[in-house]
């Protein structure tokens, strides 16, 4: 979940001055906000509010393009709305965008839309949100917790009960969740608490045994909750079936009121947090005279001598045959839009857009409150907020071209993440490959290449790596992979726990899940689009000895279109081996007949929410409650249908109006229409020792595959392997290998 554990640097996060607007409005109408409009829209908003309100102080939490209508997009890109028609006549697209700010003294949510007007920005609308509505929490806030945390009286005194020193204390911000003993209207946080022994030490080593909450617009802690424990061997177990006797030590899971003594409610003794050291850093691993770093690694260097094959210009990438506009958002991190392929000359619309849309991490603790623990690091915090710098020949190899972001600061200045999305060219293994043994075993071997553009996230303790892959088969390929440090509380010795693992001593790490929703914007060879669900069956009525399946062996595929919203929330079926196609009816294949599309295949990547479906979790995440969801889209005034969870996020109670279980509902057409799928990928994690103290990835795959979209093998023209550079390992190897055998 939650903050980077630092400020950003002037160094590295250079923060514009204010000043007005100048100079061209985009070259593509969905480049995000540059900083300097970021700082002009901010100057507008601020002078409005400043003229024609009673705002005393704003502080800004986003600000982002309000992206122009879909059609108006393409025309202006020349992309017709069916492959093989000329494109629909230019319109004119005006410049928006979006801001969420708070009042910095009353706490009240506001959201604005600006336009552009020739070189002056204009406020359209500014309009109050409702009561209990919280836009997303921002970085600055976020790192407020930890100085609020390090000031408050009472948890200095709590922390030196145990030892810890305020300056030791550190606090990794969440939401909070769902706790309704808090009111709606109050911008909440709870801190998760750590101490630290040293300026780079790994400070999720020493978990604390409280859990303040603060008020993020009145800087100070409202509430300290104290998690109970566990005891063993009782002959009361509150829960059964876990292969061990044991108990709370409050016999409810119940959260105690505002009014109770919380740590009296807890039944508890205090516990110290741990004080081994679990580093990760090299300098600090070297000073261990038992840690040897492994020296028999030789280097391995990534070369392009004559450069990339993809080129760039401004947003906008084209590689071999494919093209895509790449942007940041302060949301979705990376969104990739207009993406198409040319096809012999043909250029062949696939996706209008394809983002990460949300996640949720739900973890299974239920004594509270760590069941509050259910981030979504997309709707409340914001995954473009939290991207990384990335590093040359670290995060990624070769030649790389990298991309900066930019979102706002409180005050209205652009923050600026340099290099925080890089673009590269990657060997894949083989493409394809056949030997004709018939005529001396000549053969064929083409080496796969693809595209990555890639984004990682540190949002606390963990680390998210999203690449977006492109092949040269027409394969378009999301990979999500997970690594960083897991979330951890502080467990006494001899603390057995159902609900999660004891990966050092006094240290549970608790059950969790990472769910994730892939937005799909599709425009395949146009944007009137039906998605298929295909099972594959034996062939139905004809039993082994029949006179259609006299050996019981065959089987067909059946496919069925989802045509009306109310079908549109859809479940896996491993038994028939399930999976959904997004089709153009209006292109069908001239050999299959079948209609030209592109098939979603996730296996392996489905993890079904664990939460009850009527327990909180469900209502706030219900994307997690299906694997594939379609939807009409419905362009609107502040975005339209983006947001699975809703638009606002934080603090929640409920399903909001504005999400998936809404918009599933009535009788929208969804058959040859302008529609939405949001796919649900995950990973259920039990932690292991093996994850600490720095997990290692573990791998999400989604894959977007043609299916009888192309004539033929759409990659029979690249050329045969045939590096020179490659050569035998050991001299001994020489007399074996010859260069070019087995390629052609």
């Amino acid at each position: 979940m939650s903050t980077p554990s630092t400020l950003p640097s002037t160094a590295t996060r250079a923060q514009t001055s204010a000043g007005p607007f100048k100079g061209p409005p985009f070259k593509h109408p969905l480049d995000p906000l540059t900083p300097e409009e970021i700082v002009a829209v901010s100057l507008i908003v601020r002078r409005y509010v400043a003229e024609k309100t009673d705002i005393k102080a704003v502080r800004f939490i986003t600000s982002y393009l309000l992206p122009p209508p879909k059609k108006a997009v393409l025309a202006f890109l020349g992309i017709p709305l069916l492959t093989g028609e000329k494109p629909e006549p230019a319109t004119e697209i005006i410049r928006k965008a979006e801001v969420d700010f708070v009042d910095a003294v009353t706490g009240s949510a506001y959201n604005t839309i600006v336009s552009l007007s020739g070189q002056d920005w204009v406020v359209d609308t500014l309009e109050k949100l409702p009561n209990g509505v919280q836009p997303q929490i921002s970085v600055e806030e976020l790192l407020l917790c930890e100085e609020v945390i390090q000031k408050d009286e009472r948890v200095i005194k709590l922390a030196a009960e145990v030892g810890v020193k305020p300056e030791q204390l550190h606090a990794d911000g969440w939401a909070i969740g769902y706790d309704t003993r808090f009111p709606g209207n109050v911008r909440i946080q709870q801190a998760l608490l750590f101490a630290r022994r040293g300026r780079h030490e790994n400070l999720y080593a020493h978990p604390m045994d409280f859990v303040p909450v603060i008020d993020s617009v009145a800087k100070k802690v409202i509430h300290i909750d104290f998690p109970p424990h566990y005891k063993a061997k009782t002959s009361e177990a509150l829960f059964e079936g876990t292969g061990v006797e044991i108990a709370l030590t409050q016999t409810t899971t119940v959260p105690p009121s505002l009014e109770e003594d919380a740590f009296a409610a807890a039944n508890r003794k205090r516990i110290p947090p741990p004080l081994k050291s679990y580093d990760f850093l090299p300098d600090l691993l070297a000073q261990n005279k038992d840690f040897k770093f492994r020296d028999d690694i030789k280097p391995l260097h990534i070369l392009q001598p004559e450069g990339v094959s993809f080129k760039v210009d401004g947003h906008e990438i084209e590689w071999q045959k494919w093209k895509m506009h790449v942007a940041f958002h302060h949301r979705e991190g990376v969104a990739l839009s207009t993406i198409t392929y040319n096809d012999d000359g043909v250029i062949r619309p696939i996706f209008y857009r394809l983002s990460l849309s949300e996640m949720v991490v739900p973890y299974g603790a239920p004594e509270h409150p760590h069941p509050r623990k259910h981030a979504f690091d997309v709707g409340e915090y914001g995954m473009g907020t939290m991207a990384n710098e990335l590093t040359l020949g670290c995060d990624c190899l070769g030649k790389i071209h990298y991309m900066d972001g930019a979102y706002t600061a409180h005050n209205g200045t652009a923050v600026v993440v340099k290099n925080t999305i890089c673009i590269h060219e990657e060997d894949a293994g083989l493409l394809w490959k056949h030997t004709d043994y018939r005529v001396g075993g000549r053969a064929q071997a083409v080496r796969s290449r693809r595209l990555v553009i890639q984004q990682v996230c540190t949002l606390a303790n963990y680390e998210y790596l999203f690449n977006y892959m492109f092949y040269q088969d027409g394969n378009i390929e999301v990979e999500i992979r997970l690594t960083g440090i897991l979330q951890v509380y502080v467990a006494d010795n001899d603390e057995p726990n159902a609900f999660g693992t004891t990966i050092a001593p006094n240290i549970n790490a608790h059950y969790h899940q990472h769910i994730f929703s892939v937005r799909v914007d599709p425009m395949v060879d146009g944007l009137n689009n039906t998605v298929v669900e295909t099972d594959i069956v034996p062939l139905p009525n004809a039993p082994t000895g029949s006179a259609a399946n006299y050996y019981g062996n065959a089987f067909i595929t059946r496919g069925t279109p989802i045509k009306v919203a109310s079908e549109g929330a859809r479940e896996y079926d491993h038994a028939k081996d399930r999976r959904w196609s997004i089709v153009n009816p209006k292109k069908v294949h001239p050999h299959s007949k079948r209609n030209a599309g592109y098939t979603i295949m996730s296996k392996g990547a489905q993890a079904p929410l664990m939460a009850l479906p009527d327990s909180v979790v469900a209502k706030r995440a219900s994307f997690a409650t299906k694997p594939v969801w379609v939807v009409k889209d419905v362009e609107g005034p502040n975005g339209g249908r983006m947001w699975p969870s809703g638009k606002y996020v934080p603090q929640t109670r409920d399903t909001p109006e504005d999400s998936l279980p809404n918009w599933v509902k009535g009788n929208d057409n969804l058959a040859e229409e302008d529609i939405l799928v949001y796919l649900t990928l995950g990973i259920t994690h039990i932690p292991r020792p093996e994850d600490w103290p720095v997990m290692p990835v573990e791998h999400l795959r989604l894959l977007f595959r043609p299916t009888h979209f192309f004539e033929f093998n759409p990659s029979m023209d690249v050329p045969g392997a045939n590096d020179t550079k490659s050569s035998p390992a050991f001299t001994n190897d020489s007399d074996n290998a010859v260069a070019g055998v087995g390629c052609h």
